[in-house]
């Protein structure tokens, strides 16, 4: 133990994760366990309920931006080993390089996604893996997207060609929460709807709706967490039967070596 904090792989519970988490997790634990890095980034890691994970695996430093975010993830995924930074990609450390980097449901939220990528690559270690998640299918974009601070959402195409622009290697995109997801995406565009005329009124912008967005629709309560992985793990495995529907993308993309 290091200034009271227990080894990474130790028994500190995990965050809970919500419905769709559950979904997109499922994807990508099975490529961190096949990749296995020893090193991880994770941008945006919001709450830090995949960081609270990934940090029990690997030596693992996340950054987040939003302030309460971050003091969520802090307390999550440093009793776990791991680092989180309040900040962006500009606050790690100069130099760090990474086996992987992730970034779950962040690049929908920057109006410069190329420009995003290309600051991302370099701390990727030559061989190294990029690891992230997006929404798919910009003809599903809805009052969902909107009240989230989505700028797009991906077909597999547009991310591949994306992520090849930024001098990477795709892999592979999995499209995922079939048939779950859709279900799930048609009460949250009635419900932000809703909260979106609120906010008009209110005069939000877009970046604070981006700010809080990590916030929404999180669990808090470890039982209720329990609830959902229960819930959730048919609709996970059934999902694995059709990795080319649903309302999601997680792709995978190395750094060639020179």
């Amino acid at each position: 133990m290091r200034d009271g904090i227990p080894p990474a792989g130790s028994a500190v519970p995990t965050a809970p994760l919500a419905i769709r988490a559950w979904l997109r997790y499922d994807v990508v634990s099975r490529v961190i366990d096949r990749l296995k890095p020893a090193r991880v980034l994770e941008i945006g890691c919001g709450q830090g309920a995949f960081g609270s994970r990934i940090a029990g695996r690997v030596d693992y430093v996340g950054v987040e931006p939003d302030e309460i975010s971050y003091g969520v993830a802090l307390s999550r995924i440093q009793p776990r080993g791991g680092t989180v930074i309040n900040g962006n990609h500009e606050t790690v450390p100069s130099g760090a390089t990474f086996d992987a980097v992730c970034a779950f449901e962040v690049l929908e939220h920057i109006e410069d996604d190329k420009g995003a990528l290309a600051a991302w690559v370099p701390f990727l270690r030559p061989g190294g893996h990029l690891i992230l998640s997006v929404p798919a299918f910009q003809d599903r974009f809805g009052s969902m997207d909107t009240h989230a601070g989505h700028f797009r959402r991906y077909s597999p195409d547009e991310l591949r060609d994306r992520l090849t622009e930024a001098g990477l290697v795709v892999e592979e995109i999995t499209v995922y929460a079939w048939p779950l997801g859709y279900a799930l995406e048609a009460v949250r565009n009635r419900i932000d709807a809703k909260k979106l005329a609120r906010a008009k009124a209110n005069g939000t912008s877009i970046e604070e709706l981006t700010a809080a967005s990590g916030r929404t629709f999180q669990p808090s309560r470890r039982v209720g967490g329990i609830v959902v992985q229960a819930v959730t793990l048919p609709f996970r495995l059934l999902q694995r039967t059709q990795a080319h529907r649903g309302t999601g993308l997680v792709a995978v993309a190395r750094l060639p070596v020179a």
